[in-house]
């Protein structure tokens, strides 16, 4: 599949789809090369039915302001790229209300696939 972007913006923001077990719902995520793991707002995930809190095991992230521990949960289903993931493990962490995502997409996401972004044109492909 293949998405385009602003090459001349800041972050690369890309559409997900996330359902839980409430409902679904549409999702602005940073492309985030730099993180291990995929992170997903509390809020917007509770607004499908989950709850991370009612999970007691915390991992440790490191973030632009330190160390925290978060918890995590797996998806049932979210769709991202093209790209569907079952049961898909996501940190929960708030992000500052400044940063108008709803989270990030991290390396998690794209092992195994082939990732390009094309900074020339704007396009992001993932096969």
């Amino acid at each position: 599949m293949i998405t385009s972007f602003n090459p001349s913006r800041g972050l690369i923001v890309l559409k997900a789809q996330l359902w839980g077990p409430a409902n679904d719902i549409l999702l602005n995520l940073a492309l985030d090369t730099g993180a291990t793991g995929t992170l997903i707002s509390q809020t917007r995930l509770m607004e499908v039915g989950y709850d991370p809190v009612t999970n007691p095991e915390r991992f440790q992230i490191t973030t632009g302001s330190g160390i925290e521990f978060v918890p995590r949960v797996t998806l049932k289903r979210v769709m991202a790229l093209g790209q569907e993931r079952i049961g898909f493990p996501v940190l929960c962490h708030n992000l500052p209300t400044n940063t108008r995502i709803d989270g990030l997409l991290g390396l998690d996401f794209f092992r195994g696939q082939n990732l390009n972004i094309d900074f020339r044109i704007g396009q992001i492909t993932l096969t």
